[in-house]
């Protein structure tokens, strides 16, 4: 069985809009920092998915977002995850509190500091690097351990 989702990461003044997932229980996520977003309603499109994920999670209303690309995200023997990827550098709209966590603008050069997949690191990079669309494939142990990578299909060195 597979999910589809968003994942954004809204960017303002050199920092992300972070969520540190505290709330929810049995949370593939929990007590990581990740950006927002969430799994498809039926119909939805990955920019429909998008805009209300990140209008539920935050308040705001995105103006300028970007398709960064696909993470496909295994956990375990029983998750697997098609994440399309954004990063959004427009908003309007009133903040609202997160009722999965908490949400912080945090300095993209401190994201490292954070409990963060490991994966995480690799589509920040290749963010920063301004790459056009790419496919990313990460796959995790139970233990949140990274175990294998793959660029555009490419196995990566981890």
């Amino acid at each position: 069985m597979f999910k589809l989702s968003t994942l954004c990461y809204i960017e303002k003044d050199g920092c992300y809009l972070m969520l540190h997932r505290t709330v929810k229980e049995n949370d593939v996520n929990k007590d990581k920092w990740i950006g927002v977003g969430g799994h498809f309603e039926d119909r939805e499109s990955p920019e429909e998915c998008l805009l209300r994920e990140v209008k539920e999670e935050t308040g705001y209303t995105l103006t300028s977002y970007k398709y960064r690309g696909i993470v496909t995200f295994v956990y375990g023997e029983d998750v697997v995850e098609y994440m399309s990827l954004y990063t959004a550098d427009g908003f309007t709209g009133d903040p609202i509190a997160c009722d999965e966590g908490e949400l912080e603008w945090v300095d993209k050069k401190k994201l490292s500091q954070l409990n963060i997949w490991e994966g995480d690191k690799i589509f920040f990079r290749l963010i920063e690097e301004d790459r056009e669309f790419f496919s990313l494939k990460l796959v995790y142990d139970k233990s949140d351990i990274l175990q294998y990578a793959a660029l555009d299909g490419k196995k990566m060195e981890i």
